[in-house]
Order: C-alpha cells, then structure tokens, then sequence
C-alpha cells in the first residue's frame, strides 16, 4: 500500500468457535499479504523527503513539538510491527508443525489470530531512570501490553496516520514556501538595483524604505518556514486525510503585493529618467508662451487706457517667476539623477504651467476687451455704408452726416465706446430707414433729416 494509505487490519473478532484448517490457511493468506502492505507503508514513511528534512532541520514552535512526538510514534510503529512480525512467524510455526493439525493445534492457532495473543513492552516503562517501572497517577504503569492482531494493526493505524501527517504537512509547506520566497527575493534584489540606478534609496523616498521592509520580512519570513513549517498549514475543514490542507500564503502574499506596489513606482520614476528632457523642454516653451502673452497683454493695456476713454480694463500679473524657478529646480534635480525627486515636480509643474498659460490668455482676452469691441463698431459701421452705395444712397446728405459723425468718435482717441455705439446705431436707423420704400406724398429725406 502507498504511503498516503492507512494500515489495514485482518478481519476476525475475539475467540469463538475453533477455525477449521482452510480458515486458518485463509486468515494466514490474509495476515500475510497484511504484513507486507504494513512493511511497505512503513518503509516509505522511513524513506519520505519530509521525514528526512524534519531529522536534519533546527526546529522550533509547533513544528518541534510535534516532531518530537512524532519521532515517538515512528519508534513505537516499528516496534508495534515487530510484534505483529513476531506474532505472524508464531502462527506459522504453529500452522507449519503438521500437515494436517490437531484439535488442539486448531484451537491453539484460532486463540492467536483472536484472541489478545500479542503481548508489548509499554513504551512508557522502558529506559526509566529511577527504577523498573515509571509511576503514574494512578500507580504503577503496567510493564506491557496485550493485543489482539486486529487491535494490534488499528493501533499502528493511528500512530501511522499521525506521523504521515505531519510529515506530509511539513514537507508541503516546505516545497511551496520557500522556493516561492526565494523568487520573490531574487524579483525584489532586481527591483532594489533599478530603485538605487534611479535614486530611490531608503530614507530618501518612501519607496526606498518600503523596499527595506519587504527585505527585512522576506528574510525573517524564510526563516520561520524552514524551522517551523507547521505554523504556516491551513488544515482542511472535515477532512481527514494525512496532509489535507493548504500551506498559508497570507504574509508572502502581502509581501508580493507590497512589492509589485514598489515596482510600479520605479518604473514611473525611470520614464521621468527616460522622457524627462522631452518634457523640461515643453515646460519651457509652455511658460515662454504664458509669459509672452502676459507681455502682449501688458502691451495692449497700455494702448487701451491711452485710446479708449471710461472703460475698465484689468490689471495683468507679472511673469511666472515662482513658475521659472521651481523649473530650474527640476533641471537641477535631472543633471543630478535625482529622478525620484523630479517625478513628482515635473507633474505638479505640468499642470501649473498649464493653468498659468490659461490665465495668461484669458487676461490678453480680457485686456483687448474694448479695442474687439471698436473694431466690431468700425467693422459694422463700414458695411452699413457699404450697403448703402450698393443701394445708390452713398450721397444721402443724411447717411453722410450720421456716418461721419459716428467715424469721428470711432477713429478718434480716446475713444468713448458707449458714445460711439450709440451714433453708429443712429446711423443703422437712418439706413435703414432709406431703404423702406416712401409712400405718395411723404416727404423721405426731409423727415430722416428732421431726426437729425
């Protein structure tokens, strides 16, 4: 039988009616093909990687202990097997005496395979120290004890069962973890000569020190599970099978994720190394454009105030001089290398530049305000008269005054742009009302005049 099987005991109950010759010749059948199932099970026991392992490993916490009295139970099977060994050979010797056996061999052999013929030393007696028998609370401890074959086998069953147990759940663990561990180790040495290639050190970047606590956990994370497997199984609910179960991955687990975590931030760190340049250069461009806009927008104040009369017009910033050296800064961090440091300038700077190019265009917006406003009255006031030359009316003494009187205030200066308006609609009427058709009788010209 395989090692992950369980001894198996002969079928049979306590002595009764004498067994006849070919019972016997069955139950020894039987009891043989037993004792080399038992054989073999406990060889493989002997033989197995874990087992090995647990008698060379320093042990510690729950895994010593239960070593220890595993140890017990491997010793107590094979001395429970060398009963069982003995008690078979007995058998047969008594089976062997005649080819055909007495009545009272019969009855003789039917006592052995039934009845409590296996007698043990009790493993609690022997070697005692101070004296031939141990104590227990009870009294003496008995010297030995009496099996039938059957109890003799569920006996070895359940120490078998213990000892396979724990074997299997030691060297579970240890054929997962510990490779797993090292991978992890070998991916985060990888990831800590990247971190140090791009400044990312501990007690300089939060990633340098994350970096030193998945070192530190990894290390004494390894230690625990070689010495003491057993604190890292998760035994199956309801099952009863040696090694059933699952090593816990709970801490390598948050070690992996803590890791990946770190990794990401590097590699973001080595693109700013990467495409830092590119993006020193477009920050550069982005507040030259800001701060030429704010120079026109300075510019274009100065004509507004001179050329446009009762209007407000805004006052425009200074240059972006917190702006330009917070990037200076940046270009200092990269001719250092120190990109963990430039990362996160670079993005803040990014945005902020963005957002003083955006002030910057608004305030030339706000600024040109009243000179968009009197190229929009010049620009309709010239296509009215346009207009009204296509139409023949260009001489009308009307259309002439009110033009001219809107074209003085328009290209004058400074302009008063709420004035201006006002005579360019006036002309706009008088357009529009020479080009209404006049009725019989009606004056036209003279009337529009009148309004004059």
């Amino acid at each position: 039988m395989g090692v992950a099987g369980s001894l198996s005991g002969p079928g049979g109950g306590p002595p009764g009616p004498v067994m006849d010759r070919d019972e016997i010749d069955r139950a020894l059948a039987r009891l043989g093909a037993e004792h080399e199932a038992i054989e073999s099970s406990l060889l493989a026991l002997q033989d197995h990687a874990g087992r090995r392992l647990l008698e060379g490993a320093e042990l510690t916490g729950v895994t010593r202990d239960r070593w220890a009295a595993a140890e017990q139970s491997i010793a107590l099977l094979w001395g429970y097997f060398d009963a069982y060994s003995a008690a078979l050979t007995g058998i047969r010797d008594v089976r062997a005496r005649r080819r055909w056996s007495s009545r009272e061999d019969l009855a003789e052999l039917t006592e052995r395979l039934r009845g409590p013929s296996v007698t043990v030393a009790n493993p609690a007696t022997t070697g005692a120290a101070n004296g031939p028998a141990a104590l227990s609370v009870t009294g003496p401890a008995k010297l030995s004890e009496r099996f039938t074959l059957e109890g003799l086998v569920a006996r070895m069953n359940e120490l078998y069962a213990g000892s396979l147990d724990m074997v299997v759940t030691a060297d579970a663990v240890w054929s997962a973890l510990p490779a797993r561990i090292d991978l992890l180790s070998a991916e985060l040495q990888r990831t800590r000569t990247l971190a140090h290639s791009v400044g990312v050190r501990p007690g300089e970047h939060p990633s340098g020190d994350d970096l030193e606590s998945i070192t530190h956990e990894l290390t004494t994370l390894r230690a625990q599970v070689i010495s003491d497997p057993l604190a890292f199984w998760r035994p199956a609910r309801g099952s009863s099978a040696p090694g059933g179960g699952r090593p816990d991955t709970d801490r390598y687990d948050r070690a992996a994720r803590a890791l990946e975590d770190v990794r990401r931030e590097i590699e973001a760190v080595l693109g700013v190394r990467q495409d830092s340049e590119e993006r020193l250069i477009k920050l550069r461009s982005m507040l030259s454009r800001a701060d030429r806009t704010l120079s026109e927008a300075r510019a274009a104040r100065g004509e507004v105030l001179a050329k446009i009369a009762a209007s407000e017009v805004p006052a425009v910033s200074g240059p972006p001089i917190a702006l330009q050296e917070r990037l200076a800064t940046a270009a200092e961090y990269r001719r250092h290398s120190q990109w963990h440091r430039l990362s996160p300038l670079l993005e803040s700077l990014e945005q902020e530049a963005e957002d003083e190019l955006h002030r910057a265009r608004e305030s030339l917006t706000a600024v040109t305000a009243p000179l968009a406003v009197r190229a929009e009255l010049r620009g309709r006031l010239d296509a009215y008269r346009a207009k009204m030359a296509r139409h023949g009316l260009a001489e009308d003494p009307v259309l002439i005054e009110r033009y001219d009187a809107a074209r003085r205030m328009l290209w004058s200066a400074p302009c008063d742009l709420r004035v201006a308006e006002q005579a360019v609609l006036r002309y706009q009427r008088a357009a529009a009302e020479a080009l209404t058709p006049t009725e019989p009788g009606g004056t036209g010209s003279a009337d529009r005049r009148g309004d004059t």
